[in-house]
């Protein structure tokens, strides 16, 4: 969400603040739209069948985060510095020449951003709301998530580098991963100890197992032992 309000940010800057609402405003009628064709589509699966598909979906979605936050918290790939893409959009905006009345590449370029961002936050929005037969409330707690983003955004404006993206990425992701074995047993049939708490735990070795590796994963911890001659 934080790179989508980066890229609405860039573009009403630039371009005007109109076509930039525009494209968010459509793309997130896309998604609503999305959440209600999927939505009761879902209820008709059986139970064990979807839990099996949530949590394979929760998995590879906690995964690619997960992966992603922990190579840039170890140093390995460069984290994401929001100003240096709002700059960098900005820019290549600024490019493109006269804005017509109708500008499309203003607005391709909002919708884009915003539609592609936000069919991660549908898919975990359906899935998640689906399984535990509560899609309004999932529904309702993602457009609250999105209204905070918007509101920071609104008040931090450009200095988009304080929102510690990565951090999130990483809390985001151990809860996908954790939620997504949880239910991916759940749909094999597997009998958890303690039930729905054990997802607690899955949070707690995840989290744990999250960290070893990031340390393990430091250039410190890469260099090799020189040997005594």
């Amino acid at each position: 969400m934080v790179e989508a309000l980066t890229i609405v940010l860039a573009v009403g800057h630039t371009r005007g603040w109109r076509t930039a609402l525009e494209g968010t405003g459509v793309a997130v009628v896309a998604l609503a739209a999305l959440v209600a064709v999927l939505g009761p589509a879902l209820v008709h699966v059986p139970l064990s069948v979807l839990r099996l598909v949530v949590g394979v979906v929760l998995l590879i979605f906690g995964l690619q985060w997960l992966r992603k936050a922990v190579l840039r918290s170890a140093g390995i790939t460069a984290k994401h510095d929001e100003d240096a893409i709002y700059a960098e959009l900005t820019a290549r905006l600024a490019l493109t020449g006269e804005r017509p009345p109708r500008d499309r590449v203003a607005f391709v370029v909002a919708f884009k951003g915003v539609f592609l961002e936000g069919l991660e936050i549908v898919v975990a929005v359906v899935t998640l709301g689906t399984s535990a037969h509560r899609l309004g409330l999932a529904a309702a707690t993602a457009a609250v998530a999105v209204v905070i983003v918007a509101l920071t955004g609104a008040l931090v404006a450009r200095q988009l580098s304080a929102v510690p993206e990565n951090a999130m990425k990483m809390a985001v992701g151990v809860m996908l991963v954790s939620y997504g074995s949880f239910w991916t047993g759940e749909g094999l049939r597997v009998h958890w100890p303690g039930g729905d708490v054990m997802i607690a735990g899955l949070v707690v070795v995840y989290a744990l197992a999250t960290a070893l590796v990031v340390r393990l994963l430091a250039p410190g911890a890469r260099e090799p032992v020189g040997v005594g001659r």
